[in-house]
Parts: structure tokens; sequence; C-alpha cells
């Protein structure tokens, strides 16, 4: 099924429609697997001091990579293109752990992954971010990526051609191009992660328990000004 991008994201209006130029989902899904909680990666019940909206920009995570069938609808060709994707909206602790697998997770109805499938570009992704973050958020899968998806569908973004261009890019330049961007969002909000090469990796978007966007805690994560690089997007 041949499917433009916003159009799935609950009718924003098109100047908002930055984050992917093509979107085709296929007619056949592969089953999300269900992921519990572990050793590794314990269940936490705690309080929710603030959110964390994680945006990955898909040029870099597919640059050089082989399209396995993990990525093939990432990475795969010329029938998709990305821009940022959406990794997740995450609930943050009040110090430097957060909750996490607070209940177990059924599958993701297949209409929800459908629905959501463009902003995340991933079935396994989407069904370990519901198990991992929403179940700590939302009593429904529904309920959890309308949430996430709406948020990330109503972001601008600043011109990722010419920033990639620059040779004198740091994170702190960039996060100030990208509040600039979007009004309301402060640059202190904004943080940058890169990757081995000061590659851009993700940016995260920081928010209060009222899902505004507001300053980040020092113990949130992400990258400091350093200098930066940007895969160019196709």
């Amino acid at each position: 099924m041949r499917a433009l991008f916003l159009s799935l994201l609950l009718g924003l209006p098109a100047a908002a429609q930055a984050q992917a130029n093509d979107c085709a989902i296929p007619g056949t899904l592969p089953s999300p697997r269900l992921e519990t909680a572990n050793r590794e990666n314990p269940k936490r019940l705690m309080p929710i001091g603030s959110y964390t909206l994680a945006l990955s920009w898909s040029p870099g995570y597919c640059q050089g990579r082989q399209a396995s069938a993990r990525d093939a609808f990432q990475c795969g060709g010329s029938a998709n293109r990305f821009g940022f994707v959406l990794h997740g909206l995450w609930p943050d602790g009040r110090g430097e752990t957060w909750p996490q697998y607070c209940r177990p997770a059924r599958a993701v109805p297949e209409p929800v992954i459908r629905q959501t499938l463009c902003a995340t570009p991933s079935v396994q992704l989407i069904q370990h971010e519901w198990a991992k973050h929403g179940t700590c958020m939302s009593p429904s899968a529904k309920s959890y990526f309308a949430r996430s998806t709406g948020l990330y569908g109503a972001l601008r973004f600043p011109d990722m051609t010419r920033l990639a261009q620059r040779d004198d890019l740091t994170t702190a330049s960039f996060a100030n191009a990208f509040a600039s961007a979007n009004r309301g969002i402060p640059a202190k909000a904004v943080r940058v992660t890169t990757a081995k090469g000061g590659w851009l990796d993700e940016v995260w978007l920081c928010l209060d328990t009222r899902l505004r966007y507001a300053a980040c805690r020092a113990d949130t994560g992400g990258g400091d000004a350093t200098r930066m690089r940007i895969a160019r997007p196709d």
C-alpha cells in the first residue's frame, strides 16, 4: 500500500509535514516479537519526573549499513526516504533511573503498527517502545503511539542539507537551529547525541510532566557542545 507519510499522522497541516519524503507500507508486515523485562532490563515502577521525545537521524543510521531484513523498510532502497524518525517517547524518573517494563505487553495491534510505521520505521522497535516505555505511560498501545506520533508530527526541522554542508557545526549550534525552527522549544530543551566520528545520531527533546518542552536536566544524557557532522539526506 502506497502511503504518503503525514496522511497517517492525524491529519496534520502540510506546514508540519517534514519527517519523510516517501513512505510505502508493504501489504504484509512481520509479526513483532514480544519483549519482557529480564535481568539486564528489569521491571521498574517509579514516579515519572519528566519525558524525553527521542528522534533518530535516519540517513546517519542507514549510512554504510547493509539492508538486513531488520532494516530493509528503513534503509532498503528508493521506495522509502526518511529524515528524522521517531525513536520513542520515554518516561524519565526523578533521578538517574527511569520506569520501564511496568506491566506485561501484548503484541501491538497491526492497525496501530500501520499508523505508526512511517514515523517509527521498524515493527520490532514499535513493539519494544510499547513494552519498555509505553506500558509505564498509557493504558493501551493505541493511546501511547497517538501521543508520541502527535508530538513528533507537530515538529518542524531546520534545513538539514544546508547544515550538512557546514564544517563548523557543533551540537550547540545544531540545538539552536532546531529550536529556531520550532517556536516553543527552547535550545536548552534540545540535546544532541553523536556516533563515532561525530556523526549526528539522535536528538532528544525534554518535556515536563505535562508534556511541555522544558530545559533538560543535567542527568538526562546527550552530547555537550562538540563538533559534529550530518550524513546528508537523499
